[in-house]
Order: C-alpha cells, then sequence, then structure tokens
C-alpha cells in the first residue's frame, strides 16, 4: 500500500463525491445529501484555499479528504484560524491512520500560515468525530444549534 497526499485538483470532483457519499451514511443530518449540493460545496473549498484542500490516495486511488482554510477569520476567536472545513475517509479505508494523516496535514498547513489556532465545527451527536478529533487535543467550545465548535492552539503567540 503507498499512501500519498497531494493538493486536490477540479479533477477530483468526482471522487470528492462519491467518498463523501459514503463517508457520511448514517450522518446524513451533518452533510449535504444531493449531488449538485456537494459538487458546488467542493468548488467553494477551492475556492476559499485551494493550497489547504487534500487528497489522500492509496495506489494512486483518492480515499479520503481534507480542507484547512487559513484564511478564515473566527467569529469567536476575532483572527484567522485554520478552519478545517471538512475531513472524511472512505469507510473501507477507515482505522488505518489515513484521517490522522490528513487531519496532521491540515494542521501543518495552518502552522506554515502562521495560524495560531485551528477551528472546526461537528454535529454535536457524532461522537466518533469528537473522540477523533480530542485525541489530537481538540477542546470542546460552543454550541451553535446542532453544531459544536471545537478548537486547538497549534502556534505560541
Amino acid at each position: 500500500m503507498q499512501l500519498k497526499i497531494r493538493n486536490v485538483t477540479s479533477d477530483d470532483l468526482d471522487a470528492f463525491v462519491e467518498i463523501y457519499k459514503k463517508a457520511y451514511e448514517g450522518l446524513e443530518e451533518y452533510a449535504y445529501t444531493k449531488t449538485r449540493e456537494i459538487k458546488s460545496y467542493f468548488r467553494w473549498l477551492i475556492n476559499r484555499d485551494k493550497d489547504g484542500f487534500f487528497v489522500a490516495e492509496v495506489d494512486e486511488k483518492p480515499v479520503g479528504f481534507v480542507a484547512c482554510d487559513a484564511n478564515w477569520l473566527s467569529f469567536f476567536e476575532n483572527e484567522e484560524v485554520g478552519e478545517i472545513h471538512e475531513i472524511f475517509v472512505h469507510p473501507n479505508w477507515q482505522g488505518k491512520g489515513i484521517g490522522s494523516i490528513l487531519l496532521l496535514r491540515a494542521l501543518d498547513y495552518a502552522k506554515e500560515r502562521g495560524r495560531r489556532i485551528a477551528e472546526l465545527w461537528v454535529g454535536v451527536g457524532n461522537v466518533k468525530a469528537k473522540r477523533f478529533y480530542k485525541k489530537f487535543g481538540f477542546e470542546e467550545k460552543d454550541i451553535w444549534g446542532r453544531w459544536q465548535r471545537m478548537i486547538k492552539r497549534i502556534n505560541p503567540s
């Protein structure tokens, strides 16, 4: 198995849609469900910060994605943060460390861009994801509707 992390290109759209749908099975309340919406989301992520949008490939086949936006102004932190808008791995590849590698790549990207804080929003009821983020030092913060904000300090001030 050869794992490679690279920047996303527009050619990754179909793989993004396919893996996104599979990764969010059972979590539809926290996901886009229409193909058109997922494609728009993909384009929005590229436009927000294409340099922070990565795909994990195993033997040159996409298996997961992470999108870290280092241009995001956090209303809560009152500064630009490394906002992790999205991270998911195909269910067949979960539990093999790929999500961890993607998250660490996103955090490294935010550090490279000089951000002090990484921020993300996770579904309040998505216990598996919250446990995953806590393993990396993310702390639970505000709840807004069905979303919980989590942050991690990544660069000393």
